[in-house]
Order: structure tokens, then C-alpha cells, then sequence
């Protein structure tokens, strides 16, 4: 008796008694079935954290990684000012001295000119509105995705100077392909003493490439620099220029160099002022999605309170003679701790291999759905990306090993007080 008392916590014995009571048959008091339905519950709970987590991470990586790809880091344009004839013009000058200062500014790789605008393409009878990037092959020749390391590409990029690139949905939509020709119409051409006439060129498909974004390859496409200030009105100036720089997260902090750099008439528009909303929402969503489901956790580990009771109901008659033998109510409360604390680890367990293996293989999780449901399950022109990208991170799986493992250590303590508690006189009376 002595020396159960004095027995050291979670000793061998109490793991011995445990595990008896979890091997048991029903009939003999053993595991109930409210057990097993909170390690069902504790898995699918732990599995659909670490999907939601690595899903979150991996749609935000690849959001971002495709704004920063082929999109500028940083837009510098001029403020509106008054021109020799008297009219207000944004139009750059000098575009060049401006992007040599630019390039100059410590963190900046690339300081691009760009001549901009919206236009009709046709061919062949189809139409599309795109938007035009006039610039230069060299500086082309520097995005990524669209020049290095694009998605898809068809084409020759070197060839560039030749004809225009156009993004894999322009092309999808006009059905056209490397080596046609489409046609350019602009409202904005020539002026005559009629007024303005649109303004129609033909230009060859040299190069077609997909950078991963659904709304980037459907509506983008490249002209040389030179054509484009013809094509555009723009003669001798260019519209902005696309700065990109070694750390576009730090972005904020370049906005005063790159001000400070071209003068009083120059302003920044940086690609946070542009999808800043759009990750603030996706971090709002992520915190409610945690949640939801933490709650859903919570949910399955409460089971887990409904099994222990059930246990120590059926085995009052045993914790009377435990109680009996010398075994004190701590002693008691950490066997059935380990009963419930079991469960809780073999579900977050599963749940955690579960839940990898589904981030890890849902491309093709994502196919067999898509499947299922005749095709369309994933809408690019919806969603803006081509696939549902999961990043599985160590410090997600952790918290939502954390998380599920703490909520079932503690709400196994209140049935196991219980059992701690139990009176050994009022456990065998009708034994």
C-alpha cells in the first residue's frame, strides 16, 4: 500500500492498467463504441486543418508568385503636368535618364519603359479586348514567366522584335497560333480632318506563352517598344516604367528611394497598392478558417469525454478495488488520462498522415473530382490559377498537432477526475 503511494506518476503499472482497459471487448467494459467514433472524429478533424493550412499556404504562394512573376514590383509614372501646346499630359520623356536613376537606387534588378493600352485584336473573324505591353526585347527577354521560365511557350522569344507574344488564352480564344497574323484596331490613330480614325495594324504571332495566370494570359500581350509608341500615339515617350526589385516583400520600404530618385513629378503605384485588398481578405478568410476549425476539433475531442464516461461506468467496480488495494486517486485519474490521452494521439497521428498525404497528392485528388464531376470542378477564370496548389509546411502541421493534442489532454482531465473521485464504498456496494 505504502509503496503505491508513493509510486512515481505515469508508472508502469497505470500504463498496464490502461491498456487493458482499451484491449477489453465491449462486453467486458472495454473500449465503447463512443471511443472509436472520437478517433474517426479526431483524424478527419486533425486531416481537413493540415489540408485547409497547406492549401492556404499553397494558394497564397502561388497568388503571389504570380503577381511578382511577370507583373511590375513597382509602376513609376509621372504626375500630371502641362505641356508646351497647353494641354495635361502623364506622357514620359525621359524615360530613359528616368530609368537609368531608377536603376541606380540600391535593390532594384531591372527599371523597364512601357508603353501601354487597351486594344481590339481580331482574326479570322473572332475578336478579343487585350491589353498591349510595348517593350523593349531586351527588357522582354527579363520576366519571368513570360521569358524565363514560363509555364507553356510556343515560339521563338528571340524573335520578338519581329511580331508581338501573346498570352495562351489571347491565342485560345482567336484560335490562332505561332506564325499567324492578327490584327491590332485601336479607336485612337490617325487624326484627319474627319477627325480620328481607328488605327488597324497587322502584326505576326512570334511567340506564345502561358504564365500561369488565368487572367494574365487572357488578356496580355507584347509589342516592341518602338512599334507600340507608333501604334499608340506615343512618339518619343513612353507611358511608365516597370521597376522590379531583389525583395519585393519589402516593397514599402523602396517606395521613398524610387520617389527621391526621379524628382518632385514622379509617383509609384507598388503591386501591394494594387492586390493588397486581395491578401488582406485571404488573411481574414485564413483566420476564420482556423477557426471553424479548431472548433471542429474541439468538437471530435468532446468524444472523447463521452468514451471515458462510459469507461469508468463500466469499470466502477474495478476503480472500487483499485481504490481498495491502495491505488490513490491520482493514480486513478492518470490511468484514465492515458485512456482518453491515447485517443487523442492516435487520432491526431492519423490525422497528420491523412492530412499530408492529401496536400502531397492533390493534383491528383483534384483530377479524380474533376472526374467525378464531368469536368469543371476547378474554374480558372474564377479562381485566376490553372490548379489547386497545397504548400505543406512544418509549422502547420505543428499547430494543428498542437492544437488537437492540447484540446484532448484537457477535456480527458474532467472524466478522469470523475474516476479519481469515485467513492470505493459506493463503487462495490451492489457489486
Amino acid at each position: 500500500m505504502n509503496a503505491a503511494r508513493t509510486t512515481k506518476p505515469f508508472s508502469r503499472f497505470e500504463w498496464k492498467i490502461a491498456f487493458a482497459y482499451l484491449r477489453a471487448r465491449r462486453d467486458e467494459g472495454g473500449v465503447s463504441v463512443m471511443t472509436w467514433i472520437s478517433l474517426i472524429g479526431i483524424t478527419l478533424a486533425v486531416a481537413a486543418l493540415i489540408i485547409t493550412l497547406a492549401v492556404r499556404t499553397g494558394f497564397r504562394a502561388e497568388f503571389v508568385d504570380t503577381i511578382l512573376g511577370s507583373n511590375a514590383h513597382v509602376t513609376v509614372y509621372s504626375s500630371i503636368y502641362v505641356t508646351e501646346e497647353g494641354t495635361t499630359s502623364r506622357a514620359l520623356t525621359d524615360y530613359d535618364g528616368w530609368a537609368e536613376k531608377l536603376r541606380a537606387v540600391p535593390g532594384v534588378t531591372r527599371a523597364a519603359p512601357l508603353v501601354r493600352g487597351q486594344v481590339m485584336v481580331s482574326s479570322r473573324g473572332t475578336n478579343a479586348g487585350v491589353e498591349v505591353y510595348g517593350i523593349s526585347p531586351e527588357d522582354l527577354m527579363t520576366i519571368p514567366r513570360v521569358a524565363i521560365e514560363p509555364d507553356q511557350h510556343w515560339g521563338d522569344v528571340t524573335r520578338f522584335s519581329e511580331g508581338i507574344a501573346i498570352g495562351s488564352g489571347v491565342a485560345r480564344d482567336l484560335g490562332v497560333t505561332v506564325g499567324d497574323k492578327i490584327k491590332l484596331i485601336s479607336p485612337d490613330g490617325a487624326k484627319t480632318a474627319f477627325g480620328t480614325s481607328p488605327r488597324v495594324s497587322s502584326f505576326e504571332v512570334v511567340y506564345v506563352f502561358s504564365a500561369g495566370r488565368y487572367d494574365i494570359d487572357k488578356t496580355r500581350a507584347y509589342l516592341p517598344f518602338a512599334e507600340a509608341q507608333k501604334f499608340f500615339n506615343r512618339e518619343g515617350a513612353a507611358d511608365e516604367i516597370e521597376v522590379m526589385i531583389e525583395h519585393p516583400e519589402a516593397v514599402d520600404d523602396m517606395a521613398i528611394p524610387l520617389l527621391q530618385a526621379v524628382g518632385e513629378h514622379g509617383m509609384v503605384w507598388t503591386w501591394r497598392d494594387a492586390s493588397g485588398s486581395f491578401l488582406r481578405a485571404l488573411d481574414i478568410e485564413d483566420n476564420v478558417m482556423f477557426v471553424i476549425l479548431s472548433v471542429l476539433v474541439l468538437i471530435a475531442a468532446m468524444n472523447i469525454v463521452s468514451g471515458l464516461i462510459m469507461l469508468v461506468k463500466n469499470k466502477g467496480r474495478d476503480i472500487g478495488i483499485l481504490r481498495t488495494i491502495g491505488l490513490t486517486e491520482g493514480s486513478i485519474l492518470r490511468v484514465f488520462f492515458i485512456c482518453g490521452a491515447i485517443t487523442g494521439v492516435l487520432g491526431t497521428l492519423f490525422g497528420v498522415i491523412l492530412g499530408s498525404l492529401f496536400a502531397i497528392y492533390i493534383d491528383q485528388v483534384l483530377s479524380f473530382v474533376n472526374w467525378l464531376n464531368g469536368g469543371g470542378a476547378w474554374d480558372p477564370s474564377i479562381r485566376g490559377i490553372y490548379e489547386l496548389p497545397a504548400e505543406l509546411r512544418a509549422v502547420d502541421i505543428l499547430k494543428a498537432v498542437s492544437l488537437s493534442l492540447g484540446l484532448s489532454f484537457i477535456v480527458t482531465i474532467f472524466p478522469a477526475r470523475r474516476a479519481a473521485r469515485m467513492n470505493p464504498v459506493e463503487a462495490l456496494r451492489y457489486e
